[in-house]
């Protein structure tokens, strides 16, 4: 069956035909746009797989866009039977009881144990989760090969010791937009996962019960941005003006600096810049160590507690979580399995990220926790201002502190 792709903004379009044919109402911020992420391909295999049931999928805008549309047809019982969250959208949904209860259902028990909390939440999977992604460090390698480096560094100093040679020759080392505050934020996550967690894997749990501080904690982390800037390799007071979700990934897919710092979800777009690159874990550690991973639990599906089609929007869901179908996702998203035993998807750009997270080298961002949305947006704000120069690194760090724990 043909796969309807158009929007449809009269809320839900679940229908039993009367040949027994069901139609699910799909929403989600993926496939369509720039991201389309092989949700097509999938959505055809499952009809081909389940003749009976037909998929209207309706792409929908990220971000304010989404919420706006799906709040209120949530409110007034009109949103898809299957909708697409992420963990904030899941506990918020989830506590409005607009959320079914998947926790019976056969992949729940084969989610990771460490992605299975930002599915969760009261104790029930309200969730399936698609993804983990990484957040990295992207190389541009013929840059980097023109000055002798044959490899993206995986440790603080190498990396430093390549900018420097890469400013020496002419060449623009480094580009970190920051525009809407994400990526001073972002990259301050990525270090710590390496320089915190390698020493103290149960941060996150010692922090919420107050055994652990962001001040010393982190200190090194912050440091390190400001240490980009003091050597002469990123002005931040520029990258303010750069926003990091469109510019950013232009400049650098033509080739204007040897790094940048984005999402693996632009691997597959920066590839068709002509130019090979790498993207692996920020390399924060000391000389010699190895870096961990950066990942962040993405997209999920969850069924419409209100839907009249529960049954088939449970096959829909039950269809991603099969390893041969969401490989597809994951391979457009260059992202990891978020299930026990599930296939993540090889890659010569992701290689080194890949390799580590298979080492169970990398650390799962809190947005569960303490760096939910609101945290995480003032952290970013405060990072903006102590790069500035309008905040001293002790004010930021207990700034930060005081964001995490009011969530």
């Amino acid at each position: 069956m043909a796969i309807t792709l158009t929007a449809c903004g009269s809320g839900s379009t679940s229908a039993v035909s009367s040949d027994g044919t069901v139609t699910i109402h799909v929403q989600g911020w993926k496939g369509g746009g720039s991201e389309p992420a092989n949700v097509a391909a999938i959505n055809k295999a499952f009809e081909a797989a389940n003749p009976k049931i037909k998929v209207d999928y309706e792409y929908i805008t990220a971000n304010d866009t989404y919420l706006q549309k799906l709040n209120p047809e949530l409110l007034g019982g009109k949103a898809g039977d299957v909708i697409m969250v992420d963990t904030t959208k899941m506990k918020t949904w989830g506590a409005s009881g607009y959320l079914a209860d998947l926790s019976n259902e056969s992949w729940a028990a084969n989610i990771a144990s460490d992605a299975k909390p930002f599915a969760t939440t009261g104790g029930k999977t309200l969730a399936m989760p698609m993804e983990l992604i990484g957040i990295g460090l992207y190389a541009n390698m013929s840059l980097l090969k023109k000055v002798g480096i044959t490899e993206s560094p995986s440790d603080w100093p190498t990396f430093l010791a390549d900018l420097a040679k890469l400013k020496a020759a002419g060449i623009n080392p480094i580009s970190l937009p920051d525009k809407s505050a994400w990526t001073g934020s972002s990259v301050f996550q990525a270090a710590g996962s390496t320089l915190v967690y390698q020493a103290n894997k149960t941060w996150d749990a010692d922090f919420l019960a107050g055994k652990a501080s962001f001040d010393p904690d982190w200190k090194a982390s912050l440091e390190q941005l400001k240490t980009l800037e003091d050597k002469g390799y990123v002005n931040w007071k520029n990258e303010l003006g750069i926003d990091e979700w469109s510019q950013g990934a232009i400049d650098f897919s033509a080739g204007k600096s040897a790094f940048w710092y984005q999402g693996a979800w632009q691997v597959s777009s920066t590839e068709k810049a002509g130019f090979p690159i790498s993207f692996t874990a920020w390399p924060a550690g000391a000389a010699g160590t190895k870096p961990n991973d950066m990942l962040f639990s993405g997209t999920m599906w969850a069924v419409n507690a209100a839907s009249k089609q529960s049954a088939a929007a449970r096959k829909y869901v039950e269809f991603w979580s099969q390893s041969a179908n969401l490989s597809q996702y994951l391979t457009a998203e260059n992202a990891e399995s978020p299930f026990t035993g599930g296939t993540t998807p090889e890659n010569t750009s992701t290689a080194a990220f890949t390799a580590a997270f298979k080492e169970g080298r990398y650390r799962i961002l809190p947005s569960d926790s303490w760096y939910a949305s609101t945290s995480e947006n003032t952290t970013g704000a405060k990072i903006q201002a102590y790069l500035g120069g309008s905040a001293s690194e002790e004010q930021t760090l207990k700034d930060i502190q005081t964001a995490a724990n009011a969530k």
